[in-house]
């Protein structure tokens, strides 16, 4: 937690005395124990057990190796692909049950593991050494599998699920099950024991090949990059940017949480963290808690669309896809812009519409002293984003990391010692179980797909019954990737996604990559999505608001995220597809007035209160913008431009008309 943001709310109460005596029953901050309780609550992975003493440091020691031996399967050995994938996933397997209970309720023991934890940690571990041990046989044998290996087999399986229960929950092993239970009825047990347990198709398919030669390296730098400090410099550098504008701490918490959302990966984690400050100085500000909950979880959940360091997902687009991750990152930076900027024109609007100000400036940073003091700590973002473009993703993540160690020795706050190196190391693996284990399920959800012929009948059905319109498919697209969202992670999400709806998406002339970043964006969305939005249920918890109202407060700041996907996989342009730099510029420029035309719509203010009728217009207008063309250009400037202009005059020439909070 940011100790400047502490300095800043103090200085705040002295400035207005009155309005913080109004809110300070709901705006005081988080504790340490009330920040890792709401994590526990919506964040999965970070319900994990108790230790301490020598038992601490062994499950600590543990988790290091685990690490350094990830970087090692990458950089210096050289195995079989099903030896290092299986190696690895029996690691995540084992560690899971010393780290997560079997479950999230109820008192924690310290350094209490109960004998059937061990028992399945054993069982799961042996089954993947096993096959690790026996790889050349095993291959050589074919199906011909013999009762010791179908049984094996199947109980690796079974205990993968369950670890995958315990670091992830319930509903991604509801959906896995359900198709492991389809395949059975397509095939004999013998035939999909092998597919999904021996072979690279199933749990050590294409999802942990990414996750043991990616992922895991990308978490591992995120990880030290926190140990630089660059998360508190980019809450800094957001206060000199916006802090002193209307409404400045929700700006601040806008820019600072899609950055530091973009080096932790999590949204629900990002939303507590960052959230247990911003959020009560957003409501100590003048925003009404569903609101501030609101802008917090937009802004943390779009931290995966963000690059240069997307989501896990992102990685898997490069297998899926078969498009390298620079170009898919470069491609994604307009998307990305555009969904951030919705979420600040809003707040913007919400601003003036309630005539709220910003934080004094006086009390703020200086942007060009800040970067001249500290702006070293962009270095490892910069280089990583060169050697993913020259180098391999794997050099690129370990080089960025080496440079983030050194950059942490600049100051003596973010020195690493050889105990901050250890915790570095160790988060990491920590982070890395949740993500992998994810990722074998998703590899059992993608092998019964392809071997059962599932996929194909999916891909009829939605042809079906859109009747080949692309528009229909989308649509029903969409609704699936939210749906399995809710429960899904983002990853597993993708996968499954990606083998059966995207190619129905290509097949009726969407460009591949636009193909992928739609279900890509829709499955991440799904954090702030009703029903379930955990990361807007975390955000209402930090703000004392309705968790409902707040996770609709959301969606609509995240309405970006609900139109570009569909107009890059209409007109690709919009991902730099097949343009030129000059339509590259007029599609920036058209698309930002475009998200400005939207939010005014769904805010119904600019200069003042917007009436119905204009509103719809601007939103259509938006729309039009948003949509490259220079037809569609001019039907939008037309409709946008007029409705401010409008406004603008009936404001008395400019004059903002604030209005009073309800």
């Amino acid at each position: 937690m940011s100790n400047l943001f502490k300095e800043l709310k103090d200085k705040f109460d002295a400035v207005d005395p009155n309005e913080a005596a109004r809110h300070a029953e709901n705006a005081e901050h988080l504790s340490a124990d009330e920040a890792q309780a709401l994590l526990e609550k919506y964040d999965r992975e970070s319900n994990i057990r108790v230790w301490d003493g020598i038992p601490r440091r062994v499950i600590r020691y543990m988790l290091v190796a685990f690490a350094l031996y990830c970087v090692l399967i990458n950089l210096v050995f050289n195995w079989e692909t099903r030896i290092e994938r299986a190696s690895f996933v029996g690691c995540l397997v084992f560690l899971i049950f010393l780290v997560f209970p079997a479950t999230k309720n109820g008192k924690k023991r310290v350094n209490h593991v109960p004998w059937f934890d061990l028992v399945l940690a054993v069982i799961g571990g042996f089954a993947y050494f096993y096959f690790v041990a026996n790889c050349t046989e095993i291959i050589n044998q074919g199906i011909k599998l013999n009762t010791f290996q179908i049984v094996l087999g199947a109980a690796g399986v079974l205990v993968t699920l369950e670890a995958c229960r315990r670091a992830v929950g319930l509903p991604i092993v509801v959906v896995s099950s359900l198709f492991i239970i389809y395949a059975l009825t397509q095939k004999s047990l013998k035939l999909n024991i092998y597919n999904i347990f021996y072979t690279a198709e199933g749990v050590i398919g294409t999802p942990i090949r990414a996750c043991s030669t990616f992922i895991v390296l990308f978490v591992i730098f995120g990880s030290f990059l926190e140990r630089t400090g660059i998360s508190n410099f980019f809450i800094e550098m957001a206060n000199s940017i916006a802090g002193s504008s209307s409404g400045g701490p929700a700006k601040v918490a806008v820019i600072s949480s899609a950055l530091c959302g973009m080096v932790s990966g999590s949204s629900v984690g990002n939303t507590v963290t960052t959230g247990s400050v911003t959020i009560p100085m957003m409501k100590k500000n003048g925003y009404k808690g569903e609101f501030a909950g609101a802008v917090e979880a937009a802004a943390s959940t779009g931290g995966q669309i963000m690059p240069p360091i997307m989501g896990a997902a992102a990685f898997l687009m490069v297998e899926y896809s078969n498009f390298e991750y620079g170009s898919i990152a470069l491609r994604a930076i307009l998307p990305a812009a555009l969904y951030f900027a919705g979420i600040f024109i809003t707040v913007h609007l919400e601003a003036r519409k309630l005539g709220l100000k910003g934080i004094p400036k006086e009390l703020l940073p200086k942007f060009g002293r800040l970067m001249l003091r500290q702006g070293y700590l962009l270095l490892p973002l910069v280089i990583l984003v060169y050697l993913i473009i020259t180098k391999t993703m794997a050099m690129a993540a370990v080089i960025a990391t080496l440079i983030a160690i050194i950059v942490s020795m600049f100051r003596k706050e973010t020195r690493l010692n050889f105990t901050r190196f250890l915790d570095a190391l160790e988060n990491g693996a920590r982070s890395t179980l949740t993500v992998g284990i994810a990722c074998a399920v998703a590899g059992i959800i993608a092998c019964v797909i392809t071997t059962t012929g599932v996929g194909t009948q999916l891909i009829s059905a939605i042809v079906g019954v859109s009747g080949g319109i692309p528009i229909i498919a989308m649509l029903l697209t969409m609704v699936t990737c939210i749906i399995l969202g809710m429960g899904v992670p983002t990853t597993a999400n993708y996968v499954i996604m990606a083998t059966t709806c995207a190619p129905i998406l290509i097949k009726m002339g969407i460009h591949p990559l636009a193909a992928h970043m739609f279900v890509f964006y829709f499955g991440i969305v799904a954090d702030i999505t009703p029903p379930v939005a955990l990361a807007a249920y975390a955000g209402s918890a930090i703000a004392h608001s309705k968790p409902m109202k707040t996770a609709f407060n959301a969606t609509k700041l995240a309405i970006a995220a609900f139109i570009v996907p569909y107009i890059f996989a209409l007109n690709p342009a919009l991902l730099f597809i097949d343009t030129s730099i000059p339509e590259v510029i007029l599609i920036v420029l058209t698309s930002m007035l475009g998200i400005f035309g939207v939010a005014v719509g769904t805010q119904g203010y600019v200069f003042s209160k917007v009436p119905v009728v204009l509103r719809v217009l601007s939103a259509i207008g938006g729309l039009t913008l948003l949509y490259p063309g220079w037809q569609t250009d001019v039907i939008g400037l037309v409709l946008v431009g007029g409705v401010c202009a409008y406004q603008y005059f009936k404001a008395g020439k400019g004059k903002s008309t604030p209005l009073k909070a309800a």
